[in-house]
Formats: structure tokens, C-alpha cells, sequence
């Protein structure tokens, strides 16, 4: 049976929408608990050009992991965060989000929401697996949970949250980022 696209993207869309839902979803396997290292990955982003955690070492960094992009949940989180982008970078953060997508999608995807932030195609699922975010949907298909972790400029795990709402969840970031920017000394600023 030959899908067109319109029932790729709404079977897409269902198993993005259920990724919330334990009873639709496996439980992923444990990630990284707070205060433990981050998990090092090196991946390609929306341009094809190579990151590795370390590059990120000495400054703050948050790290989201979602489950498909041009899906609705997706796209209002990703828009959120670009919207806060200056409160970020005055924070002393840099924002990095991860999704099994490849390289191309990620460039249709960044294009066209005018992403200002590195996201990067993580096609094996080790860095998912790693972070303890993949999530087996309906038996079929892998993605990532929508999850977020805080590293800190030491690149241990700060802070951790769990499927995330998209609404409200980069202000809820940038908040805890400013309380622990307050009391940690200075780190560097880039985007």
C-alpha cells in the first residue's frame, strides 16, 4: 500500500500527539540523573556542520529533544524558544535542539520558523537513547520525547523536565536558567 503524503504526515502527527500518552508509548529507558555528566554526543546540524558537546563546555546550554519536526507541538516550542533567543544569550545560554529528523528536515524546518539556534539530527537515536529520551511509539516508529535538560558550564545535567507542554515551557527554562545564572559565576555568552 502506497501512503500519500497527507496520511504520512496525519499518521506523523498521531504518534507525535500520543507521544505523551503512556498508554500509546513505551517507557524510555533512564537518562542521565541531575547532577550526573551529560551525555557526550557529536551530531550534524540543520547545515550539515558537526557538534560535539564538549564545544559547549564553560558555558550554560540547553539541550530539548523533541519528537518531529513540522508538527504542531513542535513547532510552537521551537518558536517559543527563538522568540526568547536575546533572554537566552543574556542568560549566558546557548539553546541546541536534538530530534532523530535528518539533516534536510532540519534545514526546511529552521528555514522556515527562521530558527536562530543549532539543531541537530541525531538518525542513529544513540543520542536519544543516551539521554534515555527515545520512546517507541505504537511499536512502529522511534522518536524523541519532548524533554529538555539544563547542562551546566561543567557539563553536568542541571536540571531535567519530563514531557514537556510546549506553551509556557521556554519561559519556565529561561527562569530557572536566570536563578542559576545569579549564583554561579560568569560563563561565556554565544548563541
Amino acid at each position: 500500500m502506497i501512503l500519500s503524503r497527507r496520511h504520512v504526515a496525519t499518521l506523523l502527527l498521531t504518534l507525535c500527539t500520543a507521544a505523551a500518552s503512556p498508554a500509546r508509548a513505551e517507557v524510555p529507558a533512564a537518562g542521565p540523573l541531575e547532577g550526573a555528566a551529560a551525555p557526550a554526543f557529536k551530531l550534524q546540524d540543520q547545515a550539515g556542520r558537526w557538534h560535539s558537546l564538549e564545544e559547549y563546555r564553560g558555558q550554560w546550554l540547553v539541550v530539548y529533544f523533541y519528537p518531529k519536526d513540522q508538527t504542531p507541538g513542535c513547532t510552537t516550542q521551537a518558536c517559543s524558544l527563538r522568540d526568547n533567543i536575546f533572554a537566552f544569550r543574556k542568560a549566558g545560554a546557548t539553546i541546541v535542539g536534538i530530534s532523530v529528523d535528518d539533516v534536510a528536515s532540519h534545514k526546511e524546518f529552521a528555514e522556515k520558523h527562521s530558527l536562530p539556534f543549532t539543531i541537530l539530527a541525531d538518525p542513529s537515536k544513540q543520542t536519544a537513547r543516551d539521554y534515555g529520551v527515545l520512546v517507541n511509539m505504537l511499536g512502529i516508529y522511534e522518536l524523541a520525547q519532548r524533554d529538555t535538560f539544563l547542562i551546566d558550564p561543567q557539563g553536568r545535567i542541571a536540571k531535567h523536565w519530563v514531557k514537556v507542554d510546549p506553551q509556557g515551557h521556554s519561559e519556565m527554562v529561561l527562569k530557572e536558567l536566570q536563578a542559576r545564572q545569579a549564583k554561579a559565576p560568569a560563563a561565556k555568552t554565544t548563541s
